[in-house]
C-alpha cells in the first residue's frame, strides 16, 4: 500500500516551519526522522494533505549542558545519542533505551523530537522523559513554552502540542550525585516493539530509595509513571513491601490484549520488571526472586 496523495514543503527555518504549520492546522504533519509517520502514511493511518520537512534546521540539532539541565534538540538522531559522551554522562537512560529501538538504519534516520511527538505508547523515549522527569519545549508563533513530560501524553498517538507548533527541543535535569538508572523491556526479538518495558531513575542512599521514578510503557494508552513506585521511597525495601508495591502497580495499569500478549501477560512482566529494577538499583539481588527469566 502507498501513502495518498499530499503536497510537499522543505521548511528553510523554525519561524517558516510555524508558518507552514499555522497556514495548513491539523491538515499538516510534520516530517523529521519519518521513520514512524511514513509507515503509518503508507499504511493510510494518516494521510496528510501537506508534509513539513524540518529535516534540514540544523537549528533544531545538538546536545548541550546548560547549567544544571541537559538541552536535547529535537532532531538529534538516536544514534546520536548512543554516541554522545554528554548523554552517557548525564542522562545515560537514553543511550540504554535507544540502544533497543528497532535497527541501525531505524536509528540513523529516526529523531528523539519525532519519537516523543509521535507518543506511540509502546515507544521507549517518551517513557524515558517521564523517568528523567523531562521538560518538553514547544514553539509556535505566539512565542515558546515548556510542558512538564507528565502533562505532555494525552493518549495514544496524541500530546499536548498544537496543530500549529513544533517541539524543539527536550530539558534532562542533569543526573546528580547517588543517581541511578535502569532499563529493560520485553520484546520478541530485539528491535521488535516492546511487550512491555521499564525506564527507571532513583536517588539511592544508604542502601534505600529517596526518588524514584518508573516510566513504563506498552501497557496502555500512553507511557505511565507508575505511582506505585511511592511505597518504596524512603522506606525499607523488604520483599514483603515490593509485593505491595506490585499489587498496587497491577491495579494502576490499564494494558490492552493483542497479538503479542494479554493483559494479565502484561501486568504479570511489569511486575517482573519492578522487582528486577529495585534488585538491581539497591544491589540487592534477592529482591529479583520470582521474576521470570
Amino acid at each position: 500500500m502507498k501513502a495518498a496523495a499530499f503536497a510537499y514543503a522543505r521548511a528553510t527555518s523554525v519561524v517558516n516551519a510555524l508558518e507552514l504549520l499555522a497556514a495548513h492546522g491539523d491538515k499538516a504533519k510534520v516530517l523529521s526522522g519519518g521513520q514512524s509517520l511514513m509507515p503509518a502514511m503508507n499504511l493510510r493511518l494518516l494521510s496528510p494533505d501537506i508534509l513539513v520537512d524540518i529535516g534540514g534546521l540544523a537549528e533544531l540539532r545538538g546536545i548541550a549542558v546548560r547549567g544544571d539541565v541537559l538541552v536535547v534538540g529535537a532532531l538529534t538522531r538516536h544514534v546520536d545519542l548512543l554516541g554522545s559522551p554528554e548523554i552517557a554522562l548525564h542522562a545515560p537512560l537514553l543511550r540504554d533505551a535507544v540502544a533497543h529501538v528497532a535497527h541501525p538504519a531505524i536509528r540513523n534516520r529516526g529523531t528523539i523530537g519525532g519519537s516523543v511527538a509521535h507518543a506511540d505508547p509502546a515507544s521507549e523515549l517518551p517513557a524515558c522523559v517521564l523517568a528523567l522527569n523531562a521538560t518538553i519545549v514547544v514553539r509556535g508563533l505566539a512565542g515558546e513554552r515548556r510542558i512538564a513530560a507528565t502533562e505532555f501524553f494525552k493518549g495514544i498517538y496524541e500530546t499536548a502540542l498544537s496543530p500549529d507548533e513544533l517541539l524543539v527541543a527536550i530539558e534532562v535535569p542533569v543526573a546528580g550525585q547517588g543517581v541511578a538508572f535502569f532499563f529493560q523491556e520485553y520484546a520478541r526479538r530485539h528491535g521488535d516493539y516492546a511487550i512491555v518495558g521499564l525506564a527507571a531513575c532513583a536517588a539511592v542512599a544508604a542502601g534505600s530509595f529517596t526518588d524514584l521514578r518508573l516510566g513504563f510503557f506498552a501497557v496502555g494508552d500512553r507511557p505511565v509513571l507508575a505511582a506505585a513506585a511511592g511505597k518504596l521511597i524512603n522506606a525499607s525495601v523488604t520483599p514483603a513491601l515490593l509485593a505491595e508495591a506490585t499489587a498496587a502497580l497491577a491495579d494502576e495499569l490499564d494494558p490492552q490484549e493483542d497479538q503479542q500478549a494479554t493483559a494479565a501477560m502484561r501486568r504479570h512482566l511489569a511486575a517482573v520488571l519492578l522487582r528486577r529494577c529495585a534488585a538491581a538499583l539497591l544491589a540487592r539481588p534477592e529482591l529479583e526472586k520470582g521474576a521470570t527469566r
